[in-house]
């Protein structure tokens, strides 16, 4: 029993950190590649920066507001336990929009960001902003926005999160275009942001045709952001299939069972060249247990006999579940 809650204590650590740690790589890929260059992007994220070019209200503030509105139905239909991390990750998030731009140094974002331009600025934060998404959502958090819309969604059906967040954000991208957007006056040679006498940045209306060429780069930021994410779940999420041939199978079946708390399915066999009846284990975990299995079955039976494959769409306790529409 204790064993048990110290290993629920350090998972639960892990997956707090992890979605803190996802939570940071997202709000570093605003930061330090798409703000500074004056893109947009999809989610409330997106929403935030077209309402910070067109008003000057800075990011944090109604990206927090926000997503206290979408946190309402989250709570209904994703249960406390999301909730929780969720409300944890908005407002870490919501500090982090506010308190990094001012940490990270100017030298660093025009060598990463603007030195580069904003077609790889665009690539770059679209993969920071897929890794940190995808950390979150695995570790049962959330960035907030439309992934929890994409969470909702997808609790109900067969559909992967990167292609609902990547429908939503092609809407709100579309949308900027009917927004004006003031843009700071920038020094071509420092990159410094220029200031009247009073001290506030110099602003100028973005014109038409530069609205569109950032339509462009976002829909570009949000194609590269959805696919990274997915493939990032299904990495995390892939499962392999094992049949383990083992006389001490039951030594064995018993470790799989009661220490790494896994079913063990056993199949009965018969070997044609041996013309003996064999036990067969079948077990069905998740890819990053697999190391961590093979010790296990090693330490039981160095000459045990294995055949390890990939599978795809498990369903049932402990993996997947199986999602439907309503009726027809």
């Amino acid at each position: 029993m204790a064993a048990l809650l110290n290993k629920n204590v350090l998972t639960g650590i892990k997956e707090w950190s992890l979605v803190s740690l996802g939570v940071l790589i997202y709000v570093m890929s605003w930061c330090l590649f798409l703000i500074p260059n004056n893109l947009i992007g999809g989610g409330v994220s997106g929403i935030s920066s077209i309402i910070q070019y067109a008003t000057g209200i800075q990011i944090g503030y109604s990206y927090f507001t926000l997503n206290v509105i979408l946190l309402v139905a989250a709570f209904f239909i994703l249960g406390m336990g999301f909730g929780a991390k969720t409300i944890f990750a908005i407002v870490l998030a919501s500090i982090g929009f506010r308190v990094l731009p001012g940490l990270v140094p100017q030298e660093i974002i025009n060598t990463l960001a603007l030195q580069n331009g904003k077609l790889m600025s665009t690539i770059m934060g679209g993969i920071m902003a897929g890794i940190g998404i995808g950390m979150s959502i695995y570790n049962g958090g959330s960035t907030g926005g439309t992934d929890i819309i994409a969470l909702i969604y997808t609790k109900y059906r067969n559909v992967s999160p990167g292609k609902v967040i990547l429908y939503l954000d092609f809407f709100i991208i579309l949308s900027s275009l009917l927004v004006p957007s003031y843009v700071p006056d920038v020094d071509p040679e420092s990159g410094q942001a220029l200031l009247d006498a009073e001290g506030n940045p110099l602003k100028h209306l973005m014109p038409f045709a530069d609205k569109v060429t950032t339509v462009v780069y976002a829909l570009i930021l949000v194609t590269v952001n959805g696919k990274v994410l997915d493939m990032y779940l299904s990495g995390a999420q892939q499962s392999v299939q094992l049949f383990i041939l083992s006389k001490q199978y039951e030594k064995i079946a018993d470790a799989i069972t009661h220490d790494l708390h896994r079913g063990v399915t056993v199949l009965d066999g018969h070997g044609w060249y041996t013309r003996q009846s064999v036990q067969v284990l079948m077990v069905i975990t998740r890819k990053n247990d697999l190391n961590l299995l093979l010790k296990y079955i090693k330490s039981i039976d160095p000459k045990a006999f294995l055949s390890v494959s990939s599978v795809n769409g498990v369903y049932g306790n402990g993996f997947d579940t199986i999602k439907g529409g309503g009726k027809k």
